[in-house]
């Protein structure tokens, strides 16, 4: 019952990384430098770092118990540097 509860708070944190993710790229980011409001990018900023964090060591502590491989868990993690990755990750790995 552990491992489901791990589970179900990494789907939380996966998508809402992936949403923040999003946001920085393309709300945040084209405010800051097309309309010159730089504070959207500080505070979405700031979240996505947390979310980032919190998203690699959840991934990192349920390596164990959902037995992935080296391969599966370095898409796992690296699936958080690219827009839409942590949303894939979702789908196949969870």
């Amino acid at each position: 019952m552990r491992i489901t509860k791990s589970k179900r708070f990494f789907k939380w944190i996966s998508l809402l990384e992936g949403l923040s993710f999003l946001l920085l790229l393309f709300i945040a980011m084209p405010l800051k430098y097309l309309f010159e409001m730089p504070e959207m990018v500080s505070h979405v900023g700031m979240a996505h770092g947390v979310l980032f964090i919190a998203y690699i060591g959840m991934a990192a502590i349920l390596i164990r118990p959902m037995e992935w491989n080296l391969k599966q868990t370095a898409i796992i993690m690296g699936c958080s540097l690219i827009p839409f990755g942590p949303f894939y990750v979702e789908k196949k790995y969870l």
